[in-house]
């Protein structure tokens, strides 16, 4: 254990120093990969660590990354924004809480189209503020359901997250996909119902409420609507029919959104080009950093921490309730200083071992690991939902994170919600399956 000590303590030594001196990501789990090889290991890494960023690079679940990133950004540049407030307030405005739960359902819609929660969060709130402040809603409860719900981009499905775990975890991105849709829907039901129960308890300050609607007016503002979420359902349903994989529907995904943008006449070779150079470099920035953390991985490995580290955690005889509670602080911490994919691959080489040991199903830990990951969203210092309303507002990051408080602790009961009934994580997945 002695041994095993020091070469945890060098790397979580050398970790610090890379990432605290501003070297990209990537590049610092390369070098702390290099210093585990040649320090506590007796192999050479040359041709350990070709083979492996070679091996990592060609995983065929990672074709379909660059495919919802690109599909994502072509939607976010045909004017879906404006067409979520307009469709969705006729039927949301007359709730206790009225447009305030645009916000949430607002971002629930976007987080399928966007798979990124600061994207999600921007694109909601570039629309939403103004409209909320013009009608006098709360401003705290306005920031605050706006960071929340945007970290609903982690989870609901197509997510980039989910498909960098489904990676690394080696687990199948389709029944990660299937399995955080029912998690998705109650993180919007316990929003929209806490804004609804905070407007009943706050009347005097839950803002103007819109005039009543016609139902068929409410359908005709909701048209330009309709295609996306006919669009979200059509690729999550086919992949749960088993009818494509997530790779094929990301393709279906693509060619539908060229199709709309084509038909909202914003289509144009500019936009064509722009979507396409955004999501490539988003594609070759997470690539980079799933090879580079499967070097960290294969070096920790052959430093032999993770089965140490198992075998220390085994001896401390904690039970999978307590495993979690700890591991949730963990991330937590580590979400206070880093983003979602970072905290993922940083943490898989060691983390997902135990957790194997522990007999907790990787499917269901995935969903855990992610809602915790939005929680690390909303907190600060290094909260990207924080900084994104910080510079939206005008409100320090202290501000926004004491508004944004009571969803944090919304996103906490819910992994309660999940722990202690896992089934409503691993239900759709294992039915899917049968």
């Amino acid at each position: 254990m002695d041994s095993v000590t020091v070469s945890v303590t060098a790397l979580l030594l050398s970790l610090l120093v890379f990432l605290g001196s501003g070297v990209w990501i990537a590049l610092s789990l390369l070098a702390v990969s290099l210093v585990m090889f040649f320090f506590f290991t007796p192999v050479e890494a040359g041709p350990i660590l070709a083979s492996t960023m070679w091996d990592a690079s060609w995983n065929w679940a990672l074709t379909a990354l660059p495919l919802f990133i690109w599909m994502g950004e072509i939607l976010m540049r045909s004017g879906l924004s404006a067409n979520l407030f307009r469709g969705l307030s006729p039927w949301v405005g007359r709730l206790p809480g009225g447009l305030l739960h645009v916000n949430v359902v607002g971002c629930g819609v976007m987080a399928a189209v966007s798979g990124s929660s600061a994207v999600t969060c921007a694109t909601v709130g570039r629309m939403t503020v103004p409209e909320l402040r013009k009608r006098n809603y709360d401003p705290r409860m306005m920031v605050g359901s706006l960071a929340g719900a945007g970290t609903f981009g982690l989870l609901i499905p197509p997510s980039i997250i989910m498909i960098v775990y489904g990676v690394v975890a080696q687990q199948s991105v389709a029944r990660l996909f299937v399995a955080g849709i029912v998690p998705g829907l109650v993180l919007i039901l316990l929003f929209s119902g806490y804004i609804a129960l905070w407007s009943i308890l706050n009347p005097e300050r839950r803002g103007e409420s819109p005039e009543r609607v016609p139902f068929l007016q409410k359908l005709k503002a909701s048209r330009d609507l309709v295609p996306v979420v006919a669009l979200i359902v059509a690729i999550i349903g086919s992949i749960y029919r088993g009818l494509a994989t997530p790779t094929e529907a990301a393709s279906i995904g693509i060619m539908g959104a060229f199709l709309l943008s084509f038909l909202n006449g914003t289509m144009s070779r500019h936009m064509f080009m722009e979507s396409l150079l955004a999501a490539t470099r988003i594609s070759c920035m997470i690539s980079f950093i799933i090879a580079c953390a499967a070097c960290l991985s294969i070096a920790v490995g052959f430093a032999d921490i993770p089965r140490m580290v198992a075998t220390w955690v085994e001896s401390l005889n904690l039970s999978p309730m307590m495993l979690i509670a700890v591991l949730t602080l963990f991330f937590l911490i580590l979400g206070c200083f880093l983003e979602g994919i970072s905290i993922l691959v940083l943490s898989s080489s060691v983390v997902l071992p135990m957790v194997d040991a522990a007999g907790i199903d990787l499917i269901w830990f995935g969903i855990f690991a992610v809602i915790v990951i939005e929680c690390a969203q909303i907190t600060p210092p290094v909260g990207f939902n924080l900084i994104v309303l910080k510079s939206m507002t005008g409100k320090g990051i202290g501000e926004v994170a004491r508004d944004t408080l009571p969803f944090l602790l919304i996103l906490l009961a819910a992994i309660v919600l999940f722990t202690l009934f896992p089934g409503l994580v691993t239900f759709l997945p294992n039915l899917m399956y049968r």
